[in-house]
């Protein structure tokens, strides 16, 4: 069935599919703007105390300084000049670390930094003193995935007083320095869930709306074609049900018309009962003058469905009173269709029990027909539906008897089951209560 929607399975996976990755994409630009909007805001926060960082843990701290000339002078070696730069950084970690945590604990916001000169050059003689990139001051998080890096280029300065040169006069040393000062929010993802969660739900919902809708949508339509099949189907099987006894009218006509028998007034009786039955089962009503049903209409159910299914034999076992207050079209209705059914389905011998035990009338079907499927004892009740193998009905019906006898015993109040195995036969059970 759903073959004949293939296109527009097609067409909504693209479109679905499409829809998908404009909120991926969608929310992965979010989430981007947000990102940088947190780094921003920590870039902006610690550049208002980058003087008396630097001042305080970098390059403008007097021990650096220091180090600095005593490196460029060859008083140290560059091994002895970082070790040296490593031990004020380390000193510093515990005390910068808690400065920065002061600054953004209250955002909830897990902050690492680390601040690096990348090279520095001598402005006197205009040589590198190193090329390595050295780490001058950080905190204990260590920053592993920077989220921004600062490029800085700094140029400080200081007075030393050197007696081997200029005769002992102040010197003037001065450096140029390339940095990075690098951030990382170590809890940069559920800050930023944190603002977008209701997008994210939002953007789930309207996704799993929309697919919900195609689902019903789909479903729905193979509902309605369904039912225009069934209905087509109805057609072709109301056509064939009217053939057999139109052509029996026709020919006891013609036999009337050569000849003069009363014994066709009984065919002809019944035929016209025939057609009137299926009218009745597609007009679903009841005539409500037939508001009794005698203990002589039960023998005439059953003598009608022994002449119409002379290759089955009706076995009828009643011990009903002589009325009983059920009309008797529906208990026609009600017998006729369960024994018809029984004998479209293979079914050679039908044994009818009727009993009534503390004002319910128990009627009860066996058969030794072919049975019917566990798959399809659930639905065998539904309007216009017939048990069908491979997907190909086997037996000619309007698919309304079981409904019809389904929608009597409803109004009656009663109760109806049935019991049955493929191969071995079923049985029906009937229980109408009623009042004297």
């Amino acid at each position: 069935m759903l073959k004949n929607y293939k296109w527009l399975v097609s067409a909504f996976a693209l479109l679905f599919l499409l829809l998908v990755g404009i909120q991926i994409y969608f929310l992965y630009k979010t989430y981007k703007i947000k990102e940088r909007q947190s780094y921003d805001f920590v870039i902006k926060t610690i550049e208002n105390y980058n003087d008396n960082l630097k001042q305080k843990f970098g390059l403008r701290e007097d021990s650096v300084q220091e180090n600095f000339v005593l490196y460029r002078k060859g008083k140290i070696t560059e091994q002895e000049f970082r070790k040296r730069i490593e031990r004020l950084n380390n000193k510093s970690i515990s005390e910068y670390s808690k400065l920065v945590d002061s600054i953004f604990t209250p955002y909830q916001y897990e902050v690492a930094t680390r601040y690096d000169i990348n090279n520095a050059i001598s402005v006197n003689d205009k040589k590198y003193l190193f090329t390595k990139p050295l780490t001058v001051y950080e905190t204990y998080r260590k920053v592993n995935k920077p989220g921004k890096i600062e490029q800085g280029l700094w140029e400080t300065s200081s007075s030393t007083i050197d007696t081997d040169i200029n005769n002992g006069k102040p010197v003037l040393s001065a450096f140029k320095t390339r940095t990075s000062h690098y951030y990382e929010i170590k809890n940069i993802q559920s800050i930023v869930f944190k603002d977008l969660w209701i997008l994210l739900v939002c953007c789930i919902l309207i996704l799993l709306s929309v697919l919900w809708l195609f689902i019903l949508t789909i479903k729905n339509l193979i509902s309605q074609q369904k039912q225009v099949e069934i209905l087509h189907t109805v057609v072709d099987n109301i056509a064939h049900e009217f053939k057999t006894p139109i052509a029996t009218l026709k020919i006891a006509a013609k036999s009337l018309r050569k000849d003069w028998n009363q014994e066709n007034l009984p065919l002809i009786e019944r035929q016209i009962n025939r057609l009137e039955s299926l009218m009745h089962q597609l007009q679903d009503n009841d005539d409500e003058e037939n508001t009794e049903t005698s203990y002589d209409d039960w023998n005439n159910y059953i003598t009608d469905l022994q002449f119409a299914n002379p290759r089955v034999e009706f076995i009828l076992h009643n011990t009903t009173p002589n009325t009983l207050p059920f009309n008797k079209t529906a208990m026609e209705t009600l017998i006729k269709n369960l024994c018809e059914n029984s004998a479209k389905y293979g079914a050679t011998r039908v044994e009818i029990d009727l009993r009534v035990i503390q004002n319910t009338l128990d009627i009860k079907i066996t058969d030794n027909g072919n049975g019917i499927p566990k798959k399809e004892q659930q639905r065998i009740f539904e309007k216009f539906y017939r048990i069908q193998s491979d997907n190909v009905h086997n037996t000619k019906g309007l698919g309304l008897g079981l409904f019809l006898v389904k929608d009597i015993v409803n109004r009656y109040n009663g109760s109806i089951g049935l019991v049955s195995e493929t191969g071995k036969g079923t049985t029906f059970k009937i229980a109408l209560p009623y009042e004297n």
